[in-house]
Order: C-alpha cells, then structure tokens, then sequence
C-alpha cells in the first residue's frame, strides 16, 4: 500500500493526482494547453496541501514516460526527479499510452458494451500532421504490438480490423476517424491522458519495486526533437538581411 504523487505532462494536458493504494484521492488537472512549466509545480503544491501532507509523507513519485510531446515530457520528468531527489523517493515511470488503455479496459462496459472477444484496444497520442504515437493491447493490457509512431492512411492497421474489433482513443484519435473508416474501427470520444490513469499502474509498480533509475531515466521521446523557425520569425529574419 503505498501514497504516490503522479504526474502526466505528455500532451496537451497538465494533470497532478494523489494516490492513495492505488486509488486517487486529490486531482489537478488542466486541458486547455502547453502550461506546464508554469502550473505544474503549481498543481502538486495545491495537492499537497489539500491533502494535509509532506512531500516526505509520500512513498513513490510516478511520471508519464512518453511518447509524447518532447518539452512535455522533459517538464514533468525534470520535476519528478528534482522531488525524488530532494525527498529520497523512489521514481516510477508510465507509459501514457498503457494508462490510458488500461483506463479504457477497466471500463469497458460503459465504453463498448457488444460482447466480443476478439477486441483490441489502440491509444494514440498526436504527434502532428497525420503521424501518431500508438501501440496495440489485448484485454488484459498484454502489448499485442510495440510503440510506434505512424503516419495514418486509408491502409492503416487493416490487419488488426481484419480479425478484431479496435477501439481508437486519445488526442491523435479525432484526426484519424476519417481516414480509418473500416467497420471494425470504434472511435471513442473524450478521452484524453490523466494522471488519474496513472494511479492503478503506479501502485502495482510500486508493489513489485518497479523503479527507474533516478539518476539515469530520460522519457522515451520515440523520435529526436526537431527545432523549427515559426514561419513568421523566418520572414522577419529574411527582411533583416
């Protein structure tokens, strides 16, 4: 049984949660953008406090691993680890596509309620344009294929909706609907990364001393990190010639 801060800042979404054994007892959540420099410590502080605790009353840190957005990730693992370091607290990482699948799992009867056994569960994490971050489970969140990161067509995934029924979720899901138009494709709506998600999978990290190491971890970024010019900054500097 274990008090777990975890930590999600893989998308758009900066989320805070308090876990309690696995279940979570205190949350902070933002939708709304890339702020997650500026509300994340922010968030846990609030928590914390909320709840009438130290960050030395805790027992474990979790953070979302990726894939994900680069600058996300790097805020919240930088976070993670500066506590971990300062409280001497175990790190424990997530993947945000496994949380969100198991999410998705653990209430299947609301989501999907048609009985099948042949149904495969496939999160999917914008990584811009028509590319996603994604990998496929089974029903008892066994990775079925690894982490990828796809460009979406017409042809995509035909060998999985050949013999299943696959459920489509997360940010990089909405963009996909029309082009993944097969029969076998559900798309399910709202659904977003959470550090709610996060709290099953922490605890049973935490039971079976599932750390990284705090010195070593960096976040699976799954590509490099590209820096680009804003278009309007490449004009600007061409004037300036």
């Amino acid at each position: 049984m274990a008090l777990i801060l975890n930590i999600e800042t893989s998308t758009e979404v900066c989320s805070t949660a308090l876990a309690q054994d696995g279940l979570v007892t205190h949350l902070r959540e933002n939708l709304t953008g890339q702020n997650h420099a500026m509300l994340l410590t922010i968030f846990i502080k609030e928590l914390l406090a909320e709840a009438g605790l130290s960050v030395d009353q805790l027992d474990a840190v979790a953070v979302s691993g990726g894939p994900g957005s680069y600058t996300g990730l790097r805020i919240g693992v930088s976070v993670a680890k500066g506590i971990c370091y300062s409280a001497h607290l175990p790190l424990i990482a997530i993947t945000s596509l496994e949380a969100m699948a198991h999410h998705i799992i653990q209430n299947l009867e609301n989501v999907y309620p048609i009985r099948t056994k042949d149904i495969l569960f496939c999160p999917m994490i914008d990584a811009r344009r028509m590319e996603v971050y994604t990998s496929f489970y089974d029903k008892n969140v066994a990775q079925v294929r690894g982490i990828q990161a796809d460009i979406i067509d017409h042809q995509s995934y035909l060998k999985f909706l050949e013999k299943n029924v696959v459920l489509f979720f997360g940010n990089g899901a909405d963009k996909c609907r029309e082009t993944i138009s097969h029969p076998h494709a559900i798309f399910v709506d709202q659904i977003h990364t959470s550090a709610t998600y996060m709290a099953p999978l922490s605890e049973r990290d935490y039971q079976n001393q599932k750390f990284t190491d705090l010195a070593y971890y960096e976040p699976f970024y799954l590509k490099d990190f590209v820096a680009t010019i804003p278009v309007k900054n490449i004009f600007k500097n061409s004037r300036e010639l």
